[in-house]
């Protein structure tokens, strides 16, 4: 018997049962329930009454819950539910000692809370079975608690963490923004407006303008490949080498006789950008450009495409046209070659560059909207509206065929050109 003891109390130790409450009016029963529960080495706390043991689990819950079902005043069944009303962060496992065995009367004490069921006279092997069996639930209860609340720990720092990158970005997008400083000027009587909607706080694409003098100017849309951070900041640095206020910064332009700025040729732009990206190592990323010049007075317009979706010329007349041979992306690979192109821009002609979360956008279909939906798209617009209102309502019309199930997957953006004479 002694070995026996010891071996009880050795996985007593071990296990999740410490303390148990016995809760029974009759003196004689109680005393048989705590010899033995003793004698295996648990803490036995002993309760004559519900209203008294309902005090000591509101003060200490027990590990364990060893009650009469039949008491006078509150019953074991009225006892186990008000056991679980008490909705402690420590969970008792409960066991009612009954002489019924009728199924209904079972079912009343699973809905009130029990774990399990003792028919009396309780047999000390089929008691020291049930404790086992409930020891084992109560440890995995125990377990699983402690994982939910590291759950709950790691949840709250990573919310933390959150917030701070969240408070980051939404300053992110404010620089990003910043690198746009006016969505629509006028250059004499011509126009450039400007569209830029990244997909998440911060995108990868950037338009923008500048003229170093009268009937001087240059525009572009650019693409940095992937999304994020990394291809924002990205477009910090392009935003600098394309600078509309620090002429001296931007590669686009070239000092002429200590006097004045002149724009660069579109194929020379591209291969100085290039040139820049491939030698700084540790850059994977590259992008897609089309950068433009145009003579306002001639109304010849120059460009360069590096990879962009191709231009798009809207006449005068009604005739429209995709421009451009394609190109390669600038960052990929060392002495590429570029090469610009010419067209003749009459009064009332328009020009519209825009990137490929326009052609790429998924439709309710699943197929994307391609060069052809696009021109449908801008063909679907108000002829009479101009500037920053088509490129809003190109928008829109946009947002109305997208797929709903994939929404706006990349960044949107586009520059438009207005010409309308020197």
């Amino acid at each position: 018997m002694q070995g026996e003891k010891v071996q009880v109390e050795t996985e007593k130790e071990s296990g999740a049962i410490q303390q148990v409450l016995v809760v029974d009016d009759s003196r004689l029963q109680r005393r048989i329930l705590v010899s033995s529960l003793k004698k295996w080495g648990f803490d036995v706390i002993e309760a004559d009454c519900g209203e008294a043991a309902l005090e000591i689990c509101q003060i200490s819950p027990p590990d364990l819950v060893l009650s009469d079902w039949v008491m006078p005043g509150m019953s074991g069944l009225e006892f186990c539910k008000a056991v679980r009303e008490l909705r402690n962060d420590a969970y008792s496992y409960f066991i009612l000692l009954t002489s019924k065995s009728e199924k209904n009367e079972i079912a009343q004490g699973l809905d009130a809370g029990a774990d399990d069921f003792l028919i009396k006279p309780v047999s000390s092997d089929e008691l020291r079975a049930r404790i086992s069996a409930g020891d084992r639930i109560l440890g995995m209860q125990r377990e699983l608690s402690k994982k939910n609340r590291m759950i709950e720990d790691a949840l709250d720092k990573l919310k933390v963490a959150h917030d701070a990158i969240d408070k980051d970005l939404i300053q992110a997008r404010k620089i990003q923004e910043s690198l746009v400083p006016e969505l629509t000027r006028e250059f004499g009587s011509s126009r450039v407006s400007l569209l830029l909607k990244p997909c998440g706080h911060i995108g990868g694409d950037l338009v923008g303008m500048f003229s170093p003098g009268v009937n001087r100017l240059g525009f572009y849309s650019i693409d940095v490949s992937g999304h994020g951070i990394t291809s924002a900041m990205m477009t910090a640095r392009l935003g600098s080498y394309l600078s509309s206020t620090y002429f001296e910064q931007n590669v686009a332009m070239e000092r002429r006789f200590n006097r004045f700025y002149a724009l660069r040729q579109p194929d020379e732009v591209a291969a100085s950008l290039n040139s820049r990206l491939i030698a700084d190592t540790g850059i994977e990323e590259y992008f897609t450009m089309v950068y433009a010049i145009v003579d306002l007075r001639s109304g010849l317009l120059k460009m360069v495409q590096a990879g962009h979706p191709h231009p798009l010329v809207l006449r005068r007349d009604g005739r429209a046209e995709f421009l451009g041979d394609g190109g390669v992306p600038i960052g990929l690979l060392p002495d590429i070659p570029y090469a610009h192109f010419e067209t003749q821009l009459s009064p009332g002609d328009r020009l519209l560059l825009y990137s490929d979360g326009f052609t790429e956008c998924r439709l309710s279909n699943g197929e994307m909207l391609e060069p052809e939906g696009l021109l449908q798209l801008v063909r679907d617009c108000d002829p009479q509206q101009g500037g920053q209102e088509f490129l809003d309502d190109l928008f829109w019309r946009l947002t109305q065929v997208m797929s709903d199930e994939f929404g706006m997957e990349d960044d949107v953006s586009a520059t438009f050109f207005e010409y309308n004479g020197p």
